[in-house]
């Protein structure tokens, strides 16, 4: 069984002698922000893993490998303000991603907490939602959980171009279809396993 994340950088850091406060001086950060990281509370992106390695003079695929977790099943979220897209949506994403577990919200209050309280994986958000805006939301999640991938569900095209500036990975056009779910998954910025 592969260790999580946190462990493995706890035990690569003792390995070269190393208490968290050096660690974190040789990446230019707060110790605090860096024990979330080994006490499984958060897991850095991509950029941060790379630095991370470095500093070790360890191999990234070695950290990249150890905050996955291929044993559970990976968290997808779907937030949509109506029903009735929700309702049509989720039997959509649970056909599309089998190996997934798949939750939907119709309030972004529900869906923030959810997210700070989950690793989630994957985010469907529609982009009008009232008074909050998936962009936000988007941002957001992205900073609770560096790793999610966001993909905005919407019925309108012209959302498309400010959907980039927001570190989202896809942008889907209402209805969901599955098999537009299943090739988008060829574009997520996190790859996740274990979702087919």
């Amino acid at each position: 069984m592969m260790k999580p994340f946190g462990e493995t950088l706890r035990r690569l850091r003792m390995e070269k002698g190393l208490s968290q406060q050096q660690l974190a001086d040789r990446l230019h950060m707060e110790r605090s922000s860096y024990s979330n990281w080994e006490a499984g509370r958060r897991i850095p992106d991509a950029a941060m893993i790379s630095k991370i390695a470095k500093a070790l003079g360890v191999d990234p695929a070695v950290l990249v490998s150890a905050s996955e977790s291929p044993d559970e099943a990976p968290n997808v979220l779907m937030l949509d303000d109506e029903n009735i897209i929700l309702d049509g949506g989720l039997p959509v994403l649970r056909e599309a991603l089998p190996g997934a577990k798949v939750f939907g919200f119709t309030k972004p209050s529900q869906a923030v907490e959810f997210v700070h309280n989950h690793p989630v994986s994957l985010a469907f958000l529609d982009i009008e939602l009232g008074k909050v805006s998936g962009f936000d939301l988007c941002r957001e999640f992205i900073r609770i959980r560096p790793r999610v991938n966001v993909v905005y569900l919407t019925a309108y095209r012209e959302y498309s171009f400010d959907a980039w500036d927001t570190g989202a990975c896809g942008f889907l056009l209402k209805p969901l279809e599955a098999e537009a779910v299943r090739k988008q998954l060829l574009h997520l910025r996190y790859p996740v396993g274990g979702l087919l």
